[in-house]
């Protein structure tokens, strides 16, 4: 039964935050999980009655599920911002999260593609016998040009594309648009997908759609369909190891800042609200470390 707390904060979410369905699902499920918890281990009776103990005990919980840190933290975080709603709307008296920290970690770097194996990958998508290869290969090309989410591009749409100028409007995260440059190869790509591949998948649908990717019934792709296709191209590739939607995201912003691109610019076309979200992708390859070392450092190399 969802409470008349769970429901006034839903529509504070909607209306004031804006956000997404999926972030908005999301952030209620947090919610239903924990009230679930506390039912299953001693009873739920109301929203004030919890404690930092009862706090600490789901923590905990969420520990011993070997869940990723980042769910982790997603979660805790959003219980603790919907009992900050609660405070300030006079429900509770206490935030119970308030002064909940999570266990400290070591920080990994995000997984991203070397050049030589982006090169590889493209070969093999331009080179396939499916006969859904300009599909694939023009999805491999806008991911990695954009450094746009799963979700973003599965549910892109030709209105948003503008190739007079090369740019995309990339609805992102929590309503928040931005426009982002794609060049030579990802519009060329594209332009053929479009006017040959997907139009003769289109021409399935009884009703038109704007979608730019779709599947061979000629349905807006998924984005789980997005990662089986780029799964199907690692095993056709002769590259080893693992790829999933978000490693393109990595590797463009990866790729930008080892050649030369600032901060601020990677935060824009990546749609990160914070610097310090972007700050994730200041590490280097070993390549560019060992280049700009070799070079800066006045006692790297022997003087003849």
């Amino acid at each position: 039964m969802v409470t008349r707390e769970q429901q006034l904060y839903r529509i504070y979410l909607v209306s004031e935050r804006q956000y997404s369905p999926l972030t908005l699902k999301a952030y209620l499920s947090d919610i239903d999980e924990f009230i679930n918890f506390l039912a299953q281990n001693g009873g739920f009776t109301n929203f004030r009655a919890v404690q930092p103990l009862d706090v600490r005990v789901y923590l905990n919980d969420l520990y011993e599920r070997h869940l990723a840190r980042t769910s982790i933290s997603r979660k805790i975080s959003s219980l603790r911002m919907f009992y900050q709603f609660m405070v300030a709307n006079q429900f509770v008296i206490d935030n119970p999260f308030e002064n909940i920290a999570l266990r400290k970690h070591q920080n990994h770097l995000p997984e991203f593609f070397y050049e030589t194996e982006m090169a590889t990958l493209f070969d093999t998508a331009y080179n396939q016998e499916d006969k859904l290869w300009q599909r694939n290969a023009a999805l491999l090309e806008f991911l990695y040009a954009t450094g746009a989410r799963v979700t973003e591009i599965a549910t892109l749409t030709i209105a948003q594309l503008d190739f007079s100028q090369r740019l995309v409007l990339i609805h992102g995260k929590g309503n928040k648009d931005r426009y982002v440059p794609f060049g030579h190869f990802a519009a060329q790509a594209l332009m053929q997908y479009l006017s040959e591949t997907r139009a003769d998948l289109t021409a399935k649908q009884p009703a038109p759609h704007q979608v730019v990717f779709v599947n061979h019934r000629g349905e807006p792709i998924t984005a789980a369909g997005i990662t089986y296709i780029l799964n199907q191209l690692m095993q056709r590739s002769a590259l080893t190891g693992k790829i999933h939607p978000h490693m393109l995201r990595h590797t463009f912003a990866t790729h930008l800042l080892n050649n030369g691109a600032d901060m601020r610019t990677v935060q824009e076309l990546l749609g990160h609200v914070n610097l310090s979200t972007t700050q994730m992708y200041t590490h280097v390859t070993r390549e560019s470390l060992q280049k700009n070392y070799q070079a800066f450092f006045p006692r790297a190399k022997k003087k003849l």
